[in-house]
């Protein structure tokens, strides 16, 4: 028997806190908080195949936040599949006003069991790197600003005016 599990981990810097959900027991189980490594949840997944079966699939997944995409490239290169989640497109299936890491983890993996959930955009390589190009393009654009602006100022307070725009051009070379 092939069941898929659903692993809904809610993470923070220090800890992420882990849980299983399966339809076959449908409840929320082996709830377990390990410090923030992800080499700790290859561990328990594997360990976790020992009770739901060698054939078991697991799919995990956590909310979008702090550790951005990291923690996703961390599983997928180990292949892992994993899902970010929008946190504000998940139903919430705790009533109770009590909010706690073990009940944020549960929901994270009936959200993930039952599809209520937009999954997070995950920026390829070409992505980053128009990203990146982009930021040094603003960067050095606003540099170049502030180096026009200290020109101008200097020149101002050693008496020049130049009525033909303030805009730096031939004039004030």
């Amino acid at each position: 028997m092939n069941s898929i599990v659903y692993v809904g981990m809610d993470v923070h810097k220090e800890s992420y806190t882990l849980c299983c959900y399966c339809y076959d027991t449908d409840k929320v189980e082996y709830k377990q908080t390990i410090p923030s490594d992800y080499k700790l949840i290859l561990k328990y997944i594997e360990s976790m195949r020992k009770v739901y079966g060698e054939d078991a699939t697991f799919v995990c997944g956590y909310e979008a936040g702090c550790l951005g995409y990291s923690l996703y490239h961390q599983l997928k290169e180990h292949a892992v599949d994993c899902k970010i989640l929008a946190p504000t497109t998940m139903a919430i299936t705790n009533t109770n006003r009590v909010k706690t890491d073990k009940r944020d983890a549960g929901n994270i993996a009936r959200c993930l069991a039952f599809r209520t959930y937009s999954e997070v955009y995950v920026p390829d390589d070409e992505d980053n790197s128009v990203k990146e190009y982009i930021r040094m393009r603003d960067d050095q654009k606003l540099m170049l600003k502030k180096i026009k602006q200290q020109i101008l100022a200097f020149v101002l307070r050693h008496g020049k005016k130049y009525e033909d725009g303030k805009h730096i051009g031939q004039s004030h070379i």
